[in-house]
């Protein structure tokens, strides 16, 4: 079709101010009377709290209060949000244990030292092996807690089995996904390839840490909280069953997240709402970096056992499979990463089965896909290894099993429209792959992966007003992490029929927005654009209703062209869209304000798939992996805004650069003392780390349900990366590296 505004490069609506530093982000803002927090850390893994001496800290000049446990409402800890300070033990190294309250964060940092704290140490399972043992010291004696919910959001719940409930464990839960007869299966391949991996727990690695500011009603009425969040109504369920007040009496005011990529969800706010609402002050809390490494909510680590079998003709017969996740001392189902396994391909014989497992180090979450790189990482590996043995194109092999349509997935039920073989398919057409022999004949290798997710849904709503000046602004509830407010502004402005220059974008806080819900999981675009394209065609029809009595004519012939009202066929008998709300809004006006809403739910998402290509080279004294091209086909159903859209999808495979080569949290695993608790020990990908040629490769698959097709993107394209990373360092050196991160020792480890 021929679109006006959609397709349109559009810078993000804000990045001046952000460039020029203008922006204000949460730790910027300042109230009267603000109080600031400092946490005061467990350095034991686990641990009987025996005594707590607060009296010197009270003493430092400035010191407002000293919280501990004792001075809290005893909450049970069901999820890791309702986790406040520690009570009786600690079950992580970080873990919070006082608060100091202060006038100033110097006085809080130095009343800190002088907290003195009396434990009995306990064992601990730092590893999966240690909580797995008959004998394993339980992070849960009584039995689990929840997990957070967040999987849902991120489109990542793929339900599960349970777990035993027999008798406590360190199990937090499993899922299986089973059809066919495996035994036969393997029984039918003419070639087996069994491999086992491993990847790290990663650090999100926002440039902003954790941020809350919780305010008291003056009146007593509820409690006003700025955050650094991606789900502001969330944030205001939460802590309105922390404060056991009604949900419209918590004010929720999103700040903008510098940077979250799963991680900012909800986890402190309901904890500073409790302690401001105690002390009847307004409290700030900002983490350090070191604060927010020990105690906040990194991706997990992960096992797999991964045993693919194929016949000659490389049609797969079956795939057996084990994947275990650690978890941290909270559930964090990431299921999900069993599910993908059993999904990507068609497979007449599979079983699969996972385990959540909780140990006593700090508490995972999501982050970017959760679940998907890992199991990406390892399937897409043992593919490239399957293609060797079969000496078949690793191409022909992905394109000869890949899922279409209709295809089942794990749990059986069909793929909706995906376009995984379209992205593989683009990605084969590219130069890179084509002449890929110039790359080999230069020492280096190139490999390949594709990856996918499933996609998610959640209700939203927004609305469009029509203002004096002619521009329309669109009032919406989700948060912005990526430039997605500037692809609204495209979507009213094609739906409406004005320039974007005259659309304004406004999300608003949880007292005046319209529902969205969490900025995650691939799916802000997806369900708040046709919310907005209803709100927009609502507005646009009341403005014809009065352009109509205007110009009299039937609405049916009025339409909206260039911001002007006119009658089709006669452009000369037309009126100004500005000169329409002036008549809506002044002293005696007998035309209503254009307000248009729109409202959007369906229970079907949007699946995404990336498929990518790396070309790299190894140096083979030292190890060390060096990236020199990357190459992204990405299906985007239709790109709304190519440059907000080109910025995310290289976004995602820099942090799958992350993931590949640099990142991973180590722990002591005698003590669970955290290794890498700071950017001086944990290493993110720099500039210098990115390949200097990225080609990014738009694949339009428009899908039915979204906004004129567009399906969303931000987690495909961090999925793939670290697989062909992998893939590539075998087609260059001969080395199959089966742990993540690939640092250059482990490349020699793996040669030796």
């Amino acid at each position: 079709m021929d679109y006006k505004a959609i397709g349109r490069p559009m810078r993000i609506l804000d990045g001046e101010e952000k460039v020029s530093g203008r922006l204000r982000y949460a730790p910027d803002l300042k109230l009267p009377g603000l109080q600031h927090g400092r946490f005061l850390l467990s350095p034991h893994a686990h641990a009987k709290i025996l005594s707590i001496d607060v009296s010197a800290a009270l003493e430092v000049e400035g010191v407002t209060a000293v919280l501990t446990a004792e001075d809290l409402p005893d909450i049970p800890p069901k999820t890791r949000n309702n986790l406040m300070l520690a009570r009786d033990r600690v079950i992580f190294a970080g873990q919070p244990v006082a608060l100091v309250v202060a006038e100033n964060l110097a006085a809080a940092e130095d009343a800190i030292d002088l907290i003195w704290v009396e434990y009995e140490p306990l064992p601990a399972a730092i590893t999966l092996a240690q909580a797995l043992a008959d004998d394993a010291p339980l992070v849960w004696p009584s039995g689990s807690p929840g997990d957070s919910g967040e999987a849902g959001a991120h489109g990542a719940d793929v339900g599960g089995d349970g777990k035993d409930e027999s008798k406590p464990s360190n199990v937090a839960g499993t899922a299986q996904f089973n059809w066919g007869d495996v035994t036969q299966g393997f029984a039918n391949a003419d070639v087996i390839v069994e491999r086992s991996f491993t990847t790290s727990m990663v650090h999100q690695s926002y440039m902003e840490t954790q941020a809350v500011i919780a305010q008291p009603d003056p009146m007593g009425q509820g409690m006003t909280i700025w955050t650094s969040t991606q789900t502001p109504f969330g944030v205001r369920e939460a802590v309105s069953k922390i404060l056991g007040c009604p949900e419209t009496a918590v004010r929720v005011v999103p700040t903008v997240p510098g940077g979250a990529f799963g991680a900012k969800f909800v986890l402190y706010e309901p904890f500073v709402a409790l302690a401001a609402q105690t002390l009847n002050l307004p409290i700030r809390l900002v983490l350090t970096r070191n604060e927010d490494m020990l105690a906040a909510n990194p991706a997990p680590s992960s096992q797999f056992t991964v045993k693919l079998g194929a016949k000659q003709d490389g049609t797969f017969t079956a795939l057996d499979a084990d994947v275990i996740f650690d978890a941290g001392c909270y559930p964090s189902p990431h299921g999900i990463a069993a599910f993908m396994l059993g999904s990507y391909y068609q497979l007449p014989h599979a079983d699969i089965r996972y385990q959540e497992v909780m140990t006593n180090k700090v508490s995972t979450g999501a982050f970017r896909a959760p679940g998907a790189p890992q199991a990406t990482y390892a399937i897409e590996s043992v593919i490239d290894e399957m293609a060797q043995k079969l000496e078949m194109d690793p191409f022909a092999l992905r394109l000869q099993n890949a899922s279409v349509e209709g295809d089942p997935m794990a749990h059986r039920k069909p793929w909706p429209n995906i376009g995984m073989k379209q992205v593989l398919e683009a990605l084969q057409a590219h130069p890179a792959w084509q002449n890929r022999e110039e790359a080999r004949q230069q020492g280096r290798g190139v490999g390949i992966a594709v990856g996918g997710w499933p996609g998610g849904v959640e209700p939203t709503a927004a609305s469009c007003q029509l203002h004096r000046d002619g521009t329309l602004h669109v009032h919406i509830g989700s948060v912005d992490l990526t430039g997605t407010p500037a692809g609204f502004a495209l979507i009213a402005a094609e739906t409406f029929g004005i320039d974007p220059e005259h659309v304004k974008v406004i999300a608003g806080d949880t007292s005046t927005a319209p529902f969205a819900g969490a900025t995650g999981g691939s799916k802000i675009t997806f369900m708040v654009g046709p919310s907005i394209i209803k709100a927009a065609e609502d507005a646009k029809q009341q403005v014809q209703e009065i352009a109509a009595d205007i110009l009299e004519a039937d609405a049916a012939d009025i339409e909206v062209v260039n911001g002007r009202v006119q009658v089709k066929g006669v452009p000369d008998k037309a009126i100004e869209l500005s000169e329409i709300a002036q008549k809506t809004m002044h002293f005696g006006a007998q035309y209503a304000p254009v307000i248009g809403n729109g409202r959007h739910a369906n229970t079907q998402s949007a699946p995404g798939f990336c498929a990518q290509l790396a070309e790299v080279s190894v140096d083979e004294e030292t190890g060390q992996t060096i990236v020199h091209r990357l190459v992204l086909a990405q299906d985007v159903g239709r790109a709304i805004n190519p440059l907000t859209l080109e910025g995310q999808i290289v976004g995602g495979a820099m942090q799958g650069l992350g993931w590949a080569l640099h990142e991973g949290m180590v722990f002591d695993e005698e003590y669970g003392t955290p290794l890498t608790g700071s950017l001086m020990d944990y290493t993110v990908p720099h500039f210098v780390h990115a390949a200097p040629e990225i080609d990014v490769v738009f694949v339009e698959n428009p899908f039915e349900l979204g906004p004129f097709g567009a399906r969303g993107a931000g987690e495909p394209p961090i999925i793939a990366t670290a697989a062909a990373v992998a893939n590539a360092i075998q087609d260059a050196s001969n080395i199959r590296v089966t742990d993540l991160p690939m640092t250059a020792p482990r490349v020699l480890a793996a040669r030796d």
